[in-house]
């Protein structure tokens, strides 16, 4: 398995002290933590994608060459890339870019975002979510595997024997998973091409994510790619650790409530009931993650969001190290043990 974090490069005034963190001080913390999750043995480091205020990451693959750049083994991905307003043929050449920089080390998660005004800032119609992902993805697929594309379309002008340049990395394009965290359509997207299926798995009951993976693991069969158990699987995650349960608890409160996305709502005790959020000792991380396993089947990557709502650069990074040195090395003993021979290795550049 592979264990990582992702970001949705949130600037979010702290809470306990009113201070809002400048962009520049955002960008360059996020590039800190990512440095980080390498020093720490993580595996992946992926950021998201908006293009308004309160978030700074309108251009991933310049953050992820800058990062490639510093470090040697993280596998840099995108927690949301825009396959609907984003021109296919911007994305093919931005990315085998940063994948030859990257020696490889690069894959995508395609989506639609949460941000419904995205679409008309890029000429888009919202009404054309789910369609413009199945055409631009088709497209996508083409551009990385055809040396010479000739293209027709609803939603953007003709191609006519036009290469993507440059090729991708051997010849392999990037990894591609879709994300999803309400739409059957993008569970079956991903089934058709064999391509990963990526469940948020943090704002609703796990219930909701296990019908959409059931879903894409039974069409990821039908369509001849293998056995629902070799499906590509990534989850999604949430936690906030002390050593002390009570003091994680105590210091992480006034984040979750002050919280952009849930502040202001359920409680704290009732998130965590209700949703993967867990907050508390990293023993209290541990059990809870391996319980994903019973929810959704044997799967290829955990990534954590833990750099949000507020909080301070200096607690992100202190929480990175528990997670590389005291959560992360028991889960992957722990996911090993019992996984079937026939369940796939996450997937990379060297594997593919």
């Amino acid at each position: 398995m592979q264990f990582g974090i992702f970001t949705v490069g949130d600037v979010t005034a702290d809470p306990t002290t009113g201070r809002t963190p400048t962009e520049h001080e955002r960008i360059k913390a996020t590039v800190a933590i990512a440095l980080k999750a390498e020093e720490v043995g993580l595996d992946v480091f992926a950021t998201g994608e908006h293009h308004n205020p309160p978030f700074v990451p309108s251009s991933p693959t310049t953050l992820l060459g800058h990062i490639a750049a510093r470090t040697d083994r993280l596998i840099l991905s995108t927690a949301t890339t825009l396959i609907t307003t984003n021109d296919p043929v911007k994305i093919a050449e931005d990315f085998a870019t940063l994948q030859h920089l990257a020696d490889g080390r690069v894959d995508l998660m395609l989506g639609r975002g949460n941000t419904g005004p995205v679409y008309p800032w890029f000429g888009k119609d919202i009404r054309q979510g789910i369609p413009l992902a199945i055409e631009n993805y088709a497209l996508l697929h083409r551009l990385w595997r055809e040396d010479v594309v000739d293209w027709q379309g609803r939603f953007r002008t003709p191609l006519q024997s036009f290469t993507a340049t440059p090729r991708p990395l051997d010849g392999v394009p990037p990894f591609v998973w879709h994300g999803s965290i309400r739409s059957p359509e993008i569970a079956e997207q991903a089934a058709y091409y064999g391509d990963g299926f990526f469940a948020n798995n943090i704002f609703w009951p796990k219930e909701h994510f296990q019908r959409l993976v059931e879903l894409y693991r039974e069409r990821f069969a039908h369509y001849g790619h293998g056995t629902p158990e070799q499906a590509i699987v990534g989850l999604g995650g949430q936690v906030f650790m002390r050593r002390n349960s009570q003091d994680a608890v105590r210091e992480f409160r006034p984040y979750f409530d002050n919280a952009p996305v849930y502040g202001h709502g359920p409680s704290l005790e009732e998130f965590t009931e209700q949703t993967p959020l867990t907050v508390g000792s990293p023993q209290e991380v541990i059990d809870r993650t391996l319980t994903f396993r019973e929810s959704f089947g044997d799967y290829q990557r955990q990534l954590f969001l833990m750099d949000h709502a507020g909080l301070p650069l200096k607690t992100v990074l202190e929480q990175l190290d528990l997670l590389g040195e005291e959560v992360v090395p028991v889960l992957r003993r722990e996911f090993a043990a019992g996984r079937p021979a026939q369940v796939p290795e996450a997937p990379t550049h060297a594997a593919l």
